[in-house]
This record gives C-alpha cells, sequence and structure tokens, in this order.
C-alpha cells in the first residue's frame, strides 16, 4: 500500500517536473524568437522580455539539474572509481553521493537565506513582481537534488532493516 503511493508519487513528480521543463523551454524559445524578431524588424523589444528569459533561464537551469539528479546522469568525477575494485567502488559512489546531498543541502539553505533577504527588502525584479518570486527556484532545486541524493545513500548504501 505505501510502496504503491510512493510509487504514483514519484510518477507525479515525475511528471510535474517534466511538464515544467517542457513548458518553459518552450517560453523562453517563443519569448527570445519574438524579442529577436521585434529588435530586427521593428526596432522595438518587449520591456520586460529580457528580464523574463533570465528568469526563464534560472528556473530550467534548476529544473534540469533536478531531473538529471533524479535519472543519476549529472555530472560526476569517478576517476577514482575506476581504478577500483567493485566491492570498494560502491562504498566511493556512496560516500560521493553524501558529499553531493550535504553540499546540495547548504547551497539550498543559503540559497533560502538569500530569498529570504531579497523577500525582507521588498526588491523587485520588474514591474510588480517581486525578486523573491523568481529566485525560488534555487532553495527548492537544491533542497530537491539534495533529498535525491541522500535518498540515493539510503536507499542502496545502508543495510534492510531486517
Amino acid at each position: 500500500m505505501i510502496k504503491s503511493l510512493l510509487v504514483r508519487l514519484q510518477r507525479a513528480v515525475r511528471w510535474l517536473e517534466d511538464g515544467l521543463l517542457v513548458l518553459l523551454l518552450s517560453a523562453l524559445i517563443l519569448l527570445a524568437t519574438t524579442q529577436i524578431l521585434l529588435r530586427n524588424l521593428w526596432d522595438m523589444g518587449l520591456v520586460w522580455g529580457d528580464p523574463s528569459l533570465r528568469v526563464l533561464v534560472l528556473w530550467l537551469t534548476m529544473l534540469g539539474a533536478m531531473a538529471a539528479t533524479r535519472e543519476r546522469h549529472h555530472i560526476q568525477i569517478d576517476l577514482l572509481k575506476r581504478f577500483l575494485v567493485p566491492r570498494w567502488q560502491v562504498r566511493v559512489q556512496g560516500l560521493t553521493d553524501l558529499f553531493a546531498g550535504l553540499v546540495c543541502g547548504l547551497l539550498a539553505w543559503h540559497s533560502g537565506r538569500f530569498v529570504w533577504f531579497e523577500f525582507q527588502d521588498g526588491i523587485l525584479l520588474f514591474a510588480t513582481v517581486p525578486a523573491w518570486v523568481c529566485e525560488l527556484a534555487m532553495p527548492v532545486g537544491f533542497a530537491v537534488m539534495s533529498l535525491r541524493f541522500l535518498l540515493q545513500v539510503g536507499r542502496e548504501y545502508l543495510p534492510e532493516p531486517p
């Protein structure tokens, strides 16, 4: 019962992440193309276009990193693992995942503090959009990546309960 619920939750999160990636990438391409055409053909552009593109790039970067972590297709430095016997490769991978999870957790904490300070200062990014809303991608993305790394360590490297 609980396992099937977790599987459905994983599927829903995967669908949400992939859907957001497709939606944001489509919006980025459409907005960038519109800006290019407006500037080259009519010597004008959307005032909110460039700041929006920067926000879209930030969100796409974090969502892409979350998806890469989900699929274990993120960048890995595994030079040491190549020279170890398989038994030690698993241990080194566990330590690497633990370290990556801790680093992502630290980045989530500090980017969360940054977003909180932006909220307190009331900084507007463009028009009436608060900067902190656009920057939420950082703490959320790093927290999700941290959780995924740490769950991977728990799932693959900790002993099964009796």
